[in-house]
């Protein structure tokens, strides 16, 4: 895979006499990720986000993007970067499609090409039909779109979005995890910074968690999940026989625990299950199952959300 996005030993100071918002924080983005930056207020994301954006200096270390280093080269930055700020300004009066155009002719993009570009970018983001209202009428969840919108226009690798679900309806952040998932599939990589972790738990694919400017860790989700609990937890219901096939589960080698999970409403009876060994062993013990006999309704495999994963690596300092 390309590396898309390098962050080199940065540091970043705002006062001698305090600690570096950013210490010598390391990491690296491929192409086509979902990449969350998470961590608490204060934690340094909006400070490494704007670094990115080419708006902030920072005062040692290297990043580079798509091989362009962000302080000695912004102008190639910037034609692969779409930035969308956590608040950002609107030009009220004018009509959303009017909007587009504008900042593609800020690209430099051929006034013969604008309307369709905003046409196209308006039917991604779901606001064909307010094309040709004004900017100051629409709702925040549509001014966030409208500012994603914004950010594509020049067609960026690169989408970095700071809090980008922040202040948005439950239907707002939905629509916006969709979008994002769109990206994705057209080829383009997200960096999306937030602390409300549950957003990012359905779309992130990767993630670097940083505490007081510092890394705590960095990589796919999965492989994080997977150090932290080496063990695979699954729920097995069971149409009847939950005693005979505790029973069994309890005999075999690689099994570890097995204790009734809690009864939910119209559920059927149901086994927690921790195991040894990865996605092969669950398959396996699946089929041993029914192929004794026993009658497995339902499996879901317990995984460690990103909120979870956050807690169990922070040490929850406040700055």
């Amino acid at each position: 895979m390309t590396t898309i996005l390098d962050v080199q030993q940065v540091t970043k100071r705002y006062r001698r006499t305090h600690p570096p918002a950013l210490d010598k924080l390391s990491f690296h983005v491929e192409e086509g990720a979902i990449y969350a930056f998470v961590g608490p207020n204060g934690a340094g994301k909006t400070t490494l986000i704007r670094i990115l954006a080419t708006l902030l200096r920072f005062d040692s270390g290297i990043v580079r993007v798509g091989g362009y280093r962000v302080d000695t080269q912004p102008r190639d930055v910037r034609r692969l970067l779409g930035y969308i700020p956590d608040e950002f300004g609107l030009y009220g009066e004018m009509l959303v499609r009017e909007y587009l155009e504008f900042f593609a002719g800020c690209y430099h993009i051929d006034a013969a090409r604008r309307p369709g570009i905003a046409t196209d970018l308006l039917d991604l983001v779901g606001l064909a039909h307010r094309a040709d209202d004004e900017v100051r009428t629409l709702s925040r969840g549509m001014r966030q779109r409208l500012g994603l919108a914004r950010a594509l226009v020049h067609d960026p690798a690169l989408i970095v979005a700071d809090e980008p679900a922040a202040g948005l309806d439950p239907r707002a952040r939905i629509d916006l995890r969709e979008i994002f998932r769109v990206l994705q599939e057209m080829g383009k990589t997200v960096f999306l910074s937030s602390h409300v972790l549950r957003e990012l738990d359905d779309v992130a694919t990767h993630v670097a968690i940083v505490e007081q400017g510092q890394l705590v860790a960095s990589g796919p989700i999965e492989e994080i999940r997977a150090r932290l609990r080496p063990h695979r937890r699954i729920r097995i219901g069971f149409l009847r026989g939950l005693d005979d096939a505790q029973a069994w589960l309890v005999a075999r080698p690689d099994i570890l625990e097995v204790e009734a999970a809690p009864l939910t409403n119209g559920g059927p009876p149901m086994l927690l299950v921790t195991l040894r060994g990865g996605e092969e062993a669950v398959a396996s013990l699946l089929q041993d199952l029914v192929a004794q006999g026993f009658p497995v309704l339902t499996y879901l495999e317990e995984k460690d959300t990103l909120e979870s994963l956050f807690l169990n690596l922070t040490r929850g300092i406040v700055s």
